[in-house]
């Protein structure tokens, strides 16, 4: 080889080496300009549903706040990224229990008739499934283990919002909760009722991740005639960007069950 083939060779190494760097630091750019993007999302999301709760927001203006701060959080991530949504993608949310000892009344539970996330005036429905533990005294230790009980992720996703300041006496249903989004199922996921919360919005989850310990905190839940449950409720996006009740309960009966480490 000639030196100049040598000079050569150097140069095409060190243009390689330079491309990859480049390439390397304006991936770091954009993920950390991403992260600072959900947090700020996060931030209205959390914003829409307190203004909905507090009934200072109609619920027209909440719709349109809700597309515009979602369509904002869908364009950070990419769909063609998504693995296949095989069983394994599903990790049921109760850490050690089976789907068919704690889905309440074996999923008849579920109504989405009537539902809507932005009038606090429409009431009667239950888009959701509540999932039981053994806790018969009800102090949120499951009497089998002798320990609190983990709510897991049940899918891979974003944390959106967190309530961690719930008090006995208050009046607010739903208590303590989460409300995480899953770019690949393009949905909402609502877990309610929690005792401690785990996560904090803009931190992302994987299927199976601790996000919380299972509660009573939440207007009825905390009466002693309710049995300790974790409520879980999936929103899909439509093509407007708005949510739509769907029901998981497939999902659930075929997720994966994650025993004690």
């Amino acid at each position: 080889m000639t030196k100049e083939s040598v000079v050569m060779t150097v140069k095409r190494l060190v243009g390689i080496v330079l491309i990859v760097a480049i390439s390397a630091w304006t991936n770091k750019d954009k993920e950390e300009n991403r992260e600072e993007k959900i947090v700020s999302y996060s931030t209205i999301f959390r914003q829409i549903q307190m203004d909905v709760r507090e009934c200072v927001i109609s619920p027209d203006s909440a719709r349109s706040a809700f597309r515009t701060v979602m369509t904002d959080i869908k364009a950070l991530y990419r769909p063609d990224s998504c693995r296949t949504m095989d069983s394994s993608y599903f990790v049921y949310p109760v850490k050690c229990y089976m789907p068919a000892e704690s889905i309440g009344g074996k999923g008849m539970g579920y109504n989405s008739e009537g539902f809507d996330l932005f009038d606090m005036e429409a009431k009667g429905s239950h888009p959701a499934h509540d999932l039981f533990v053994h806790d018969k005294n009800r102090d949120n230790i499951d009497d089998r283990t002798w320990r609190p009980i983990d709510v897991l992720a049940f899918t891979s996703g974003v944390v959106l919002a967190t309530e961690t300041s719930w008090k006995y006496d208050s009046q607010l249903r739903g208590g303590n909760w989460i409300w995480i989004y899953d770019p690949c199922l393009d949905g909402l996921f609502y877990y309610a009722h929690n005792n401690i919360v785990n996560v904090q919005p803009g931190q992302w989850v994987n299927a199976g991740d601790k996000i919380s310990e299972m509660g009573r905190s939440g207007f009825n839940a905390y009466k002693k005639r309710s049995p300790t449950h974790l409520h879980l409720m999936f929103l899909r996006l439509n093509a407007e960007n708005l949510p739509e009740p769907a029901n998981p309960i497939d999902w659930l009966m075929r997720a994966t069950v994650k025993d004690e480490d």
